[in-house]
């Protein structure tokens, strides 16, 4: 399996609107997928799934998606923290511009990782879906 590598921003918010009234999607995304901001909210109502910000302690608390939790992919024990992760369930991750986010599930997949996917245009798409942040 790879993974893509492509733009997304990290923002949390429970979404408004269609994104508010997600439905769990009926099959999990494939591992390394990325998302629109529908499918995105569709695969984190999916019961068990981690919501993971890589973006840095102070662009979280500027605003996330409710649920996340803030992983740092610049801080010096991101590797370890992710390491320490169950990797039998499924994660949302989402930065800013997508750099982190697609770093983030590379590292994800090499320490065996399988069901790792990410938000496509990242905060900006998720808002401009109807979605909010959350502080």
């Amino acid at each position: 399996m790879s993974f893509v590598a492509t733009g997304c921003s990290s923002s949390a918010g429970t979404g408004s609107g269609s994104l508010a009234a997600a439905t769990p999607a009926a099959a999990a995304p494939a591992s390394g997928a990325t998302l629109s901001a529908s499918e995105f909210a569709a695969a984190m109502a999916r019961p068990g799934t981690v919501i993971l910000d890589v973006r840095t302690p102070a662009e979280f608390a500027s605003g996330h998606l409710a649920g996340a939790k803030n992983v740092d992919f610049e801080a010096a024990g991101f590797r370890d923290a992710i390491k320490a992760l169950a990797k039998d369930v499924p994660y949302a991750v989402y930065c800013h511009s997508g750099n982190r986010s697609a770093q983030a599930l590379a590292v994800m997949k090499e320490l065996g990782f399988t069901g790792a996917y990410h938000l496509g245009g990242g905060v900006g798409a998720w808002t401009a879906a109807g979605g909010t942040l959350v502080k």
